[in-house]
């Protein structure tokens, strides 16, 4: 994989052809997922419910924790129209995941 825009568009265009329904359905099957040349997994997923939609980015090395920087290079090409926030992590984790949180309001049930 060297063009990391048409990559980015790939892992979009799955997502977004296969969502995962909350709570029901938490499987990511591999269209989900790229590797580049020098090791840094990723994976984005888009989870809707009939309220929200979530967009997801992983970031993982097997070697060290992702850079902020090839994080955000991701970030801009998957994440659309949302701010990507980081998630908590566990400590020593070589694992960075970011979540981008979208609510309509009109359709969620009023609270009590």
């Amino acid at each position: 994989m060297t063009d990391i825009s048409a990559e980015a568009a790939r892992l979009r265009a799955a997502a977004e052809a296969k969502p995962m329904r909350l709570p029901v359905n938490r499987r990511v099957d591999e269209t989900h997922h790229a590797v580049t040349p020098d090791g840094l997994s990723v994976w984005y997923t888009i989870q809707v419910s009939p309220h929200s939609r979530i967009q997801e980015a992983i970031f993982e090395r097997t070697d060290r924790v992702p850079a902020v920087e090839e994080c955000r290079h991701w970030l801009d090409l998957l994440i659309v129209g949302a701010e990507a926030i980081e998630a908590p992590g566990l400590p020593g984790a070589t694992t960075r995941r970011f979540e981008a949180f979208e609510r309509s309001p009109e359709r969620e049930a009023p609270l009590a």
